[in-house]
């Protein structure tokens, strides 16, 4: 059970999550030593409260869930993020931009999140279900030249979330370099475990207790 809680980011951004929401999912998170807790930015400052001496990262998003905020708000959202308290950023990727093949565009705002998380991790999300094969790879390779340390498949907010077949692709572009998070839809151990056989690192869910009870 531990070593597939290590690799959970313990996930709740939901519109309507209140702070006992909050204090629940990190008390899970150190109860089971999740990876991290995954928070809307507004419960970042709360959760490092509750998990400044604990194993679990506070892991929060920018961009969210749309990724079509611009690159100042992003680099500024990030900076935020992580002088209050994250240790982890989970940036939605320009997804109009990769589409319009604008990949000067694409590189700029990634290596500016890199900046802004100023060496903490940085998970990109492509949001995997919009895109083409060939924009997937482009995604993956853009993400790997840029420095950020994970692809991540979906925010879980679109119109769907990881595929084994999406993180098979992923890792095959991005090598072991960087690290690929499958999020969006797992629900149950058995799918948590086969997305990691299929390369995948990291798991974003909202049922991290179910998949390890």
């Amino acid at each position: 059970m531990s070593s597939l809680a290590s690799l959970i980011d313990h996930t709740n951004l939901s519109p309507d999550a209140v702070r006992d929401d909050i204090k629940l999912l990190c008390n899970e998170a150190i109860q089971y030593d999740f990876a991290s807790v995954c928070v809307n930015p507004v419960y970042v400052s709360y959760a490092k409260s509750i998990l400044k001496d604990k194993n679990p990262k506070v892991c929060s998003v920018v961009g969210f869930p749309l990724g079509a905020d611009t690159q100042e708000m992003k680099y500024a959202e990030a900076r935020f993020l992580i002088f209050h308290g994250a240790d982890e950023i989970d940036m939605v990727m320009n997804i109009a931009f990769l589409k319009e093949r604008k990949v000067e565009n694409i590189k700029h705002e990634i290596k500016k999140v890199v900046e802004a998380a100023d060496g903490n991790c940085v998970k990109v999300i492509i949001e995997a279900s919009l895109l083409g094969k060939d924009e997937k790879i482009l995604a993956g390779s853009l993400i790997k030249e840029c420095g950020a340390n994970f692809v991540k498949t979906s925010t879980g907010f679109s119109s769907g979330g990881a595929t084994i077949e999406d993180v098979r692709l992923i890792k095959k572009v991005v090598g072991d370099r960087v690290g690929v998070k499958a999020s969006g839809g797992i629900k149950a151990k058995k799918e948590a475990l086969a997305f990691i056989e299929a390369g995948a690192n990291r798991i974003g869910t909202s049922r991290g207790v179910e998949i390890v009870s």
